[in-house]
């Protein structure tokens, strides 16, 4: 299922924290959520620093700009290693040339490497695009009902 990701294009996983990396997500995040600010650079931090997080990211090799984003989550429970895939955002900049793609196709090639058998990603019907990348890629709707509850501070 791997493929070479598309002409100009790097993902990485990252290890630190930058300057250029905190305005990417105040640029990014906005696209993705108007609900929740950006992460600052000491979220960023936990999050790199995270044993179960691998924050990867997609570079524009012409600009050197982060393109897009995407959180993958590997944890062990009773029944295994389990995969999630959260928050992932290209910028409309990039939309189009392959980015989603390529940060997904990354993140299920971690995720075999770290021995899930699955991975689970949810996306609003509203995000056609995403959705139709994400079939495209494999993914299979499930039969399931999400709860959330929200965790007064």
């Amino acid at each position: 299922m791997s493929a070479d990701p598309p002409t100009g294009i790097e993902v990485v996983e990252l290890t630190t924290v930058d300057d250029r990396v905190v305005a990417a997500f105040e640029r990014l995040i906005p696209q993705l959520s108007r609900s929740n600010p950006p992460p600052d650079r000491a979220a960023l931090d936990a999050i790199v620093a995270s044993d179960a997080c691998r924050l990867l990211v997609a570079r524009d090799l012409a600009t050197g700009e982060i393109a897009g984003s995407l959180t993958l989550v590997v944890f062990p429970i009773p029944t295994g290693v389990r995969a999630w895939i959260e928050d992932v955002v290209v910028d409309e900049a990039a939309r189009g040339r392959g980015v989603g793609e390529a940060l997904n196709r990354a993140a299920l090639d971690a995720a075999r490497q770290a021995g899930a058998r699955t991975v689970d990603l949810t996306s609003r019907p509203s995000r056609e695009a995403a959705n139709r990348l994400y079939q495209r890629l494999g993914f299979e709707p499930r039969e399931t009902n999400v709860y959330r509850i929200v965790l007064e501070d």
